[in-house]
């Protein structure tokens, strides 16, 4: 007996996706299709790997080729994404908008189409059932990195979006509050597409790619991927590259 595919199903799929600004090409014929549950994207600093996410968010088009979430182009069709997307920042501060938690996670539930009072409703149950319903009218400037991580985490859970992209989730936040965050992604039904400087944070990934310079390098099971990437920077690490001056 067939079951019948979800959108889910369906993935992210690049088609040689192309992108440039300022006159410098930062990807380069990327062609990729994503359907796993759990995808890491390595690369080191000026890789491509955050203009990657944004192009499978939607936030920028490609200037060349094609990117598709579940069917639908993300950057022509925003509103499609909701439910399609959500995106984990690697800072808070350039996700979070609003002054207090509870008109922070609303936001989201409003742009899907609830009405204010229905927004705010979900908003408090879904802090009760985390354990956090003394939070709805606390002002986000008294929460530490860790709770603003994990409130916005909260928004992106709001709407319910079927694949998670993870910007350097873990930067900044000290190591009990890595943990704790690492657990709670763990546990999530969603496909989660995980960007990385770091080997460790998606070695227990299904399938690691591995971007050099806007352009794919390696793509294959995260075992073989993180290893090989990390030999390689701690290749690059023992050489003394940072002796010369630029220009």
């Amino acid at each position: 007996m067939q079951h019948a595919s979800s959108p889910s199903d369906m993935g992210i799929r690049l088609d040689r996706a192309t992108y440039a600004a300022g006159g410098r090409t930062i990807l380069s014929g990327i062609s990729l299709h994503l359907t796993e549950r759990r995808i890491g994207i390595l690369g080191p600093n000026g890789s491509g790997k955050t203009t990657l996410l944004r192009l499978m968010a939607g936030l920028v088009a490609p200037t060349e080729g094609r990117v598709t979430v579940e069917g639908i182009e993300p950057a022509s069709d925003r509103r499609a994404m909701l439910g399609a997307i959500g995106i984990l920042f690697q800072n808070p501060e350039h996700q979070i908008i609003f002054p207090t938690v509870e008109e922070e996670l609303a936001f989201g539930l409003k742009q899907m189409g609830r009405s204010a009072a229905e927004a705010r409703r979900a908003a408090r149950a879904l802090l009760a059932t985390h354990g956090r319903a003394h939070w709805a009218a606390a002002s986000v400037a008294t929460l530490s990195q860790g709770q603003k991580q994990f409130l916005c985490l909260l928004s992106v859970l709001a709407m319910e979006p079927r694949t998670i992209l993870l910007d350097e989730p873990f930067s900044g936040l000290d190591l009990p509050t890595q943990i704790r965050l690492s657990r709670r992604l763990a546990a999530l039904p969603q496909r989660l597409v995980t960007i990385s400087h770091d080997p460790a944070a998606v070695a227990d990934h299904d399938r690691v790619i591995w971007l050099e310079q806007g352009r794919v390098r390696a793509d294959g099971p995260a075992p073989e991927v993180a290893s090989a990437f990390r030999a390689e920077m701690e290749h690059l690490g023992g050489l003394d590259a940072d002796a010369d001056l630029a220009g």
